[in-house]
């Protein structure tokens, strides 16, 4: 099994994209990229535009060679109706566009799904096999601390080792959501870290919460790489906030790393510094 993430916020704009490839199937999942409409009460810079096309067309090439594609939830991080025709004829698990979603999410579904030419399946709760591969979802748990932001998919993609992709769980702050990670045992994780960004909303509480689960999952699984990224890397100060996770990573000889990091690449930060990336033109 070979597991390369596609889009990243380590990489520069608001994505999880990841690409699975096994002997049997090559799947994308979540394909696509967003970027935060204000940020510091800022657009997006120009660079950040930039670096949002460039990820796009990467995800773009591999979805269209893929065999499988996943969508775990429809906020447009995760899906982009804008160009459907990158999915034609490809095999699609998608989150239910009825059951356990948020009225947003679900109008976001029906649209999105209505424009899809290919074998749609509703994953929640599923297994399906292709050759040694299994691909496993999990119930729909919520898009963070409760339902108001929807449910999302957890995937499991299992051949000669174990991969797991948390999807918005923002750093894990329930007890479900951690329940079908232990459940898989794990060789691999890539997670969605708490959104320590946004104080106000994710509290001290929250985060505390969120770090006694993460702590659990690395010490009631044989995980031994943890990818943290998504909303916790708009926090420029991430490393510090979750400083915890990788002390108690070295302790269980778990590599604990951004997403950027575990491609070699060095972190770009983009929506984190955005206002010095404008300070920074207008020199």
């Amino acid at each position: 099994m070979r597991v390369r993430p596609l889009a990243f916020d380590s990489f520069g704009a608001r994505s999880m994209c990841t690409l699975v490839e096994t002997r049997d199937v090559k799947i994308v999942i979540d394909p696509s990229v967003a970027l935060a409409p204000k940020r510091y009460g800022l657009p997006p810079h120009e660079m950040e535009l930039k670096r949002k096309e460039e990820l796009w067309n990467r995800i773009k090439r591999e979805t269209e060679n893929s065999d499988i594609v996943v969508v775990t939830h429809y906020h447009y991080d995760h899906h982009n109706p804008s160009e459907p025709e990158i999915l034609k004829d490809k095999v699609l698990f998608v989150k239910h566009p009825e059951e356990k979603i948020n009225l947003s999410q679900m109008k976001r579904a029906l649209h999105f799904l209505s424009l899809i030419e290919g074998d749609i399946n509703f994953a929640d709760s599923k297994e399906f096999e292709f050759g040694n591969t299994r691909i496993s979802f999990s119930k729909p748990v919520p898009h963070g601390n409760d339902s108001k932001l929807g449910y999302v998919l957890e995937v499991l993609i299992e051949e000669n080792e174990r991969f797991l992709f948390t999807s918005d769980v923002e750093g894990f702050p329930l007890e479900e959501q951690v329940e079908f990670v232990i459940e898989s045992n794990p060789d691999v994780i890539f997670m969605d870290g708490p959104m320590t960004y946004m104080p106000h909303v994710y509290g001290k509480e929250l985060l505390e919460r969120s770090l006694e689960n993460v702590s659990k999952i690395l010490e009631r699984t044989n995980v031994k790489t943890l990818v943290v990224d998504h909303h916790l890397l708009r926090d420029l100060k991430w490393r510090e906030k979750v400083r915890i996770v990788f002390e108690r990573g070295e302790e269980l000889g778990v590599r604990v790393e951004s997403a950027s990091k575990f491609c070699g690449l060095e972190e770009d930060l983009l929506e984190a510094k955005r206002r010095e990336l404008y300070q920074k033109s207008l020199r």
